[in-house]
């Protein structure tokens, strides 16, 4: 199993959102960034924990849990001129967009702030690629001794 953190914007897609959702899931389109791609298409398997993170709100932060709910397939989105992340270098044949399938699993107790994060940025979240300056991936690995981390911040609440 590995772990990982998607960012969204909550006023976008939520972690309520998520949730409504239900069993169904959703799957996790429109990235466009080829270092995220090449994790969602070669590293994310079923089952892989996700930390739920809202950005580019007044407190971004860890707000909730979700699990990768199908392995990679090609993002449509990416092929469909009406779509806000159409690509016209991009063609069925030979995608080049990917994306997986996100499922809700719960809420954290509270939100971890990214503040809060941003405090053992010298310790045990050094390498965590969240708290590295001018990192803009909206999906990042995270480490099975950084989401224990994460989530003792949680116990801690």
């Amino acid at each position: 199993m590995a772990y990982w953190l998607f960012k969204s914007e909550p006023d976008a897609f939520s972690i309520e959102d998520l949730k409504a959702k239900g069993a169904a899931g959703e799957p996790w389109d429109g990235v466009r960034n080829y270092q995220a791609r090449n994790m969602i298409r070669d590293q994310m398997r079923i089952g892989d924990g996700v930390l739920f993170y809202h950005s580019n709100c007044a407190e971004p932060g860890v707000v909730g849990l979700a699990e990768v709910a199908s392995q990679a397939y090609p993002d449509a989105t990416a092929f469909d001129p009406q779509a806000k992340y159409c690509d016209p270098k991009s063609d069925p044949e030979r995608p080049r967009w990917y994306l997986v399938e996100l499922r809700y699993v719960r809420h954290l107790r509270g939100p971890i702030p990214l503040r809060e994060i941003k405090l053992h940025a010298d310790g045990p979240l050094a390498d965590m690629p969240l708290v590295r300056r001018g990192n803009r991936l909206s999906v990042m690995p995270v480490t099975p001794a950084q989401w224990d981390f994460i989530l003792g911040l949680e116990a801690a609440q």
